[in-house]
């Protein structure tokens, strides 16, 4: 009675712990945001980052990336960190916005990530003031 029931069960235990991991690296990037941390955050880059700050925008190399982001962090200590939009449907890529609250005021972060080796790394980071 048991036997043709357990693939069943096992395939919905996947599904139900899968769903809440595909949000954890956007939850995690808001965290790091939060705590200021430009050098956990960077871990998750890709090699070249496109950085948008403000109204400066380039490619950076993710050492370059990291140090633009400590010293927005720097200039801007964050207070607090909110996943606002998430999207996780593509099982490739990741797209989240948080709104960064600092004690200069409030920016919105988009974030986009692709998955490369079965972890996501960060493909574009925009900070801006949030309007």
């Amino acid at each position: 009675m048991i036997r043709p029931l357990l693939p069943a069960l096992i395939l919905l235990i996947q599904f139900i712990y899968q769903s809440p991991l595909q949000g954890d690296i956007v939850d995690n990037l808001s965290v790091l945001f939060k705590s200021a941390n430009s050098k956990e955050i960077s871990k998750n880059f890709s090699s070249s980052v496109e950085l948008t700050l403000n109204d400066q925008e380039d490619v950076y190399s993710k050492a370059q990336a990291e140090q633009i982001l400590r010293d927005f962090f720097t200039k801007n200590p964050p207070a607090n960190s909110t996943v606002v939009h998430l999207i996780n449907t593509n099982p490739n890529y990741r797209f989240g916005i948080l709104s960064l609250s600092t004690k200069s005021g409030k920016f919105r972060v988009a974030i986009s990530l692709k998955k490369t080796a079965n972890a996501f790394l960060i493909t574009e980071l925009r900070i801006e003031p949030d309007k």
